[in-house]
């Protein structure tokens, strides 16, 4: 079921108004509207829940929460009124605390004993703000900061204020406020220079540069189909570069390809589409991707982990280990420059294992726990997760 989180900045600079004389906070009332107009043509949106934060101070910045219907959330998204400082570090951290508030009880996490991509509450974060400076009863800040304390028992277990499930998005309103005469140039739409942009790339998301109205509907638009069930991963290269393959398909030993240089498919940065069963319509899987520390009696306290596990994979064939004994879990990855290499090599027969860092307790890379493989129509990268170390637990239960 999505969680739907919109943060809307009611900070006394959105009563700015545009060329059309409708004031920025209008504008972000009606992009809230016409999302959840888009957004109701796909069945699935019967699931959402949908969720208003405002630049108010905590707890009061909390409009719509877990306990609020839908009504609720339409009531007070059209009483919204602008006034005060631009708060956004903490309407941010006032946002994920409310998505987190029920994670420890529910066990989601896990924490200690791998993740688990199968248990997940996909949340989208879209803030709509002007970009103006931030402010705070301390006067004007030049970075964004999110206040580090939160009241939020086992919030210490993970270094992030977000979690591999939750992505935020900006729609930062740069409208004039008189007509342009100048035509309109269509393409994509930029991203923004503001504060925030960094912010939503850390998470998975990204920012709009919103310029004009139709602007503003294409990033609606392009929103609804972010709206996905996922979990966020760094994706990171090992060892050396595969070698490449000739024109014939057979590996070209004479042509070591150049890894010396970095190449935008050595690290990326992306979602694994978790899909629901579809008996159930939730997900089911098996195993989970390890934790990167391994696990000591002694410890005082779990380590803290970062929100996005780091996966490492190795360039080296291998050959794709299933047996009929035992169940795999298959997850799709999201289009980047590392599946486009993949399918580029045009081998949907070999795979590439991958690696927690530390999972291990006498190998600093950690054994494989799965592996990523092209589909054999070469149409999508798939990642596997299998038991840990399954190269030498496959065997002994194959026999």
């Amino acid at each position: 079921m999505p969680i739907l989180l919109f943060l809307i900045d009611t900070s006394a600079s959105m009563n700015q108004r545009t060329d059309l004389g409708t004031s920025y906070l209008d504008t972000a009332k009606g992009a809230v509207e016409l999302f959840l107009k888009l957004r109701a043509r796909d069945p699935a949106s019967r699931g959402d829940r949908y969720m208003l934060v405002t630049y108010d101070e905590p707890p009061y910045c909390i409009k719509a929460g877990w306990k609020e219907n839908h009504a609720t959330f339409m009531s007070e998204l059209k009483n919204l009124q602008a006034s005060g400082l631009t708060t956004l570090g903490q309407a941010l951290r006032s946002s994920f605390d409310l998505l987190n508030l029920n994670r420890l009880i529910s066990g989601i996490d896990n924490y200690g004993q791998g993740r688990n991509p199968f248990f997940l509450e996909p949340s989208i974060l879209i803030t709509i703000t002007d970009g103006n400076k931030l402010t705070s009863t301390a006067g004007i800040q030049e970075e964004l900061h999110l206040p580090l304390n939160s009241p939020l028992p086992g919030s210490e277990l993970t270094q992030e204020p977000f979690r591999w499930d939750q992505r935020l998005f900006a729609l930062v309103l740069r409208l004039p406020g008189l007509a342009s005469t100048e035509p309109e140039q269509l393409g994509s739409v930029p991203t923004d220079e503001s504060a925030i942009t960094q912010m939503c790339e850390v998470t998975g998301g990204r920012s709009y540069c919103v310029r004009t109205q139709r602007m503003l509907n294409q990033c609606l638009e392009s929103l609804v189909q972010k709206v996905q069930s996922g979990v966020v991963i760094n994706f990171e290269k090992t060892g050396p570069d595969p070698l490449l393959i000739g024109e014939d398909g057979l590996m070209d030993s004479f042509k070591p390809s150049n890894s010396s240089a970095a190449q935008p498919w050595h690290s990326c940065h992306k979602l694994i589409y978790v899909r629901p069963n579809s008996k159930s319509g939730v997900p089911v899987g098996h195993w989970p991707i390890p934790e990167s520390f391994w696990p000591d009696q002694n410890l005082p306290s779990l380590p803290p982990r970062t929100s996005h596990p780091v996966v490492k994979f190795s360039c080296i064939d291998c050959e794709p280990m299933v047996i009929d004994k035992l169940p795999f879990d298959k997850y799709e990855l999201e289009p980047s420059p590392l599946t486009q290499y993949i399918l580029e090599r045009k081998s949907p027969h070999t795979c590439w294992q991958v690696f927690v860092t530390s999972s291990g307790k006498y190998n600093e890379l950690g054994y494989p726990f799965g592996y990523l493989k092209a589909s054999t129509t070469l149409t999508c990268v798939n990642l596997f997760v299998m038991p840990y170390n399954y190269p030498v637990l496959l065997p002994l239960l194959g026999k």
